[in-house]
C-alpha cells in the first residue's frame, strides 16, 4: 500500500526531538500562553517575514479572527462583501459567513486553479471590503494587478495561506516575499497533514499591521488584552504550549521538506505520459509552489481513482463538492460556476509527501501511464 500521506512516517523522522520537547512541556507544568508559544510566534514571524504572528487554535479561526478584528476596528460591518475564489476548501467561505459578511464567489483560472485575478474588478461594489486569495494546493496566488485593484478600491487583501507555507511570490527575478506576508493579513494552518503540521489542531495569523495584531490577539483570548478586562466579545482560540513546541521543532526542516516535494512534483510532471491526464502548470520560479497537494485532471476521475486503489495506491479528491453546491449554503445550490465544477469533477490528488520514495513514485507513474 502506498499511502496518500504517511503522517506516522513523517513524524517518525523527528520522533526523538518531538518526544523530548513534549517531556519538557510536561515537566515545566505550563500549558497555555507560555514561553513556547511566544518562541514559536517569533520564529514563524521571522520565517514568513512579518512583524507579528498570533498563534491560535486552527486555520479557520485564523481567518475568522482577521475578519472579526476588521469589524471591531470599524473597517467592515455586517453585510459587507468579501471577494473569494469559488474553487476553495469550505473553511475559506465559513470564515466569511461566520462573521455575517457576504462571500462573492469568483471563478478560478483553469491553469492554476487559483482565483482568476482578471475577473475581480467586475465583482467589486460599494460594499466590497476585501479580497481573500487562497494559495490553493500550495501554489502562490498573487500579482501586481491584484495589488493595484486593492489600492484603487481601498480593499484589504487577506491570504488563506493554509496550504502554502514556505512558498514565495517573485516581484522580479531577484525580489521575492513569502506567502503569508504579501497581504494585509494571512491565516495559516498547522493541521497535521499540512507541510508544517502540528500533532493536533493549530493555526496562526501573520501580519505587519500593529493595530490589527493587537486586536486579533485580544479577540483570540476572550476579547481580553488584560486579564478579566474584556474589551471585545471575543473567542477562545489559542495554541497550546505542546503544539508550539512541536511546531518549533519541525519548522527547522520545512524548507528541506518542501524542496523534496518539488522534486517529486517535477518527477511526476516529467514522467507521466498519458494523453488522458492533464498535469499541473509548472511555475517559472520553482519555489512559488510548495506542492502541498499534487493534482492531476482527467475526465475519467472515478475510473482512474478506482484503478489506482486496486493497485494499492491511495488518492484523494480535493474537493469532491464545491462550496456553492454544499448543503450548508442552499441559496447557492442552483448557481453555476462551470470552471469550478469542471475542476471538482476532474481532479485527483496523487500521493505527495517528503517521505515518499522514488520507487513508490515510479510505481504510481507506471500505473497511470498504462491506464486506458
Amino acid at each position: 500500500m502506498i499511502k496518500f500521506l504517511d503522517l506516522q512516517k513523517i513524524n517518525a523522522q523527528h520522533a526523538d526531538e518531538l518526544k523530548q520537547v513534549a517531556a519538557e512541556v510536561i515537566d515545566n507544568g505550563w500549558f497555555l500562553l507560555g514561553e513556547r508559544v511566544k518562541t514559536f510566534e517569533q520564529q514563524y514571524a521571522d520565517y514568513i517575514g512579518v512583524k507579528h504572528t498570533i498563534a491560535c487554535a486552527n486555520g479557520l479561526d485564523a481567518l475568522r479572527l482577521i475578519l472579526k478584528a476588521y469589524i471591531e476596528l470599524g473597517f467592515m460591518q455586517e453585510g459587507d462583501e468579501i471577494i473569494v475564489p469559488a474553487n476553495t476548501y469550505i473553511a475559506t467561505i465559513l470564515a466569511i459567513t461566520d462573521n455575517r459578511l457576504k462571500p462573492v464567489l469568483v471563478e478560478p483560472d483553469i491553469q492554476t486553479y487559483n482565483l482568476d485575478i482578471s475577473l475581480i474588478e467586475q465583482h467589486i461594489t460599494s460594499k466590497t471590503k476585501a479580497i481573500m486569495v487562497v494559495h490553493l494546493y500550495g501554489r502562490t496566488c498573487w500579482s501586481e494587478k491584484l495589488e493595484t485593484i486593492a489600492q484603487k478600491y481601498n480593499l484589504k487583501i487577506i491570504e488563506d495561506n493554509a496550504q502554502a507555507v514556505g512558498a514565495y511570490y517573485y516581484f522580479d527575478n531577484e525580489t521575492k516575499k513569502r506567502t503569508g506576508s504579501l497581504g494585509n493579513a494571512a491565516g495559516n494552518s498547522f493541521y497535521p497533514g499540512k507541510n508544517l503540521g502540528a500533532l493536533g489542531d493549530s493555526g496562526a495569523v501573520t501580519t505587519n499591521d500593529d493595530e490589527l495584531a493587537g486586536v486579533i490577539r485580544a479577540i483570540a483570548n476572550y476579547g481580553s488584552a488584560v486579564k478579566y478586562v474584556n474589551k471585545y466579545q471575543g473567542l477562545n482560540s489559542r495554541m497550546d504550549e505542546i503544539q508550539a513546541a512541536f511546531l518549533s521543532a519541525k519548522l527547522k526542516y520545512l524548507d528541506t521538506e518542501n524542496e523534496i516535494r518539488r522534486e517529486i512534483a517535477d518527477y511526476y510532471s516529467d514522467n507521466i505520459k498519458n494523453e488522458q491526464i492533464i498535469l499541473p502548470m509548472q511555475e517559472i520560479h520553482k519555489d512559488s509552489h510548495v506542492h502541498h497537494i499534487f493534482v492531476i485532471r482527467t475526465k475519467e476521475q472515478d475510473k482512474l481513482q478506482t484503478c489506482l486503489t486496486e493497485n494499492g495506491i491511495q488518492t484523494l479528491i480535493h474537493y469532491p463538492i464545491p462550496p456553492h453546491k454544499q448543503e450548508c449554503y442552499p441559496a447557492w445550490n442552483n448557481i453555476c460556476f462551470p470552471i469550478t465544477e469542471k475542476i471538482h469533477n476532474e481532479i485527483l490528488s496523487l500521493p505527495m509527501s517528503p517521505v515518499l520514495i522514488t520507487n513508490e513514485v515510479e510505481i504510481i507513474i507506471d500505473i497511470i501511464n498504462n491506464w486506458k
